[in-house]
Formats: structure tokens, sequence, C-alpha cells
């Protein structure tokens, strides 16, 4: 996707998206409080990058062997 002024952006995969929209939305409604929303996307968005970098040097593993 390519936005005016920034450029190419890529999105999130749609299930990060899902969890993200559904985390703003408890916060909108009042279920979560903003900084309890803004903590879980963040430990979200960390987990999963630490995943896929996890999963990428496993698979590099196998490949060598």
């Amino acid at each position: 996707m390519s936005l005016p002024l920034l450029g190419p952006v890529t999105l999130p995969p749609t299930e990060e998206l899902a969890f993200l929209a559904g985390v703003g939305l408890l916060a909108v409604v009042g279920a979560v409080e903003w900084p309890v929303a803004v903590l879980l996307g963040a430990g979200h968005a960390l987990a999963s990058r630490r995943g896929n970098k996890l999963l990428r040097e496993f698979g590099e593993a196998l490949e060598r062997v």
C-alpha cells in the first residue's frame, strides 16, 4: 500500500490487525483502560516479532541439516 507523503507502507497480517482492532474496541467501550490496551498491543507486537525471528532461525537451522 502506498500513502501520500509516507510512500510504501506494509500492513501486518490480518490476524494481527484483528487483535489490535479488538483491543482498541475494548478500550473505546471502556472494558479496559487505554494504558492497558497500549500494553496489550505493544506486548503482542513484541511477541509476534520474537516468534517470527525464532521460527526463521529454526527454519535456517533445518536448512543447514
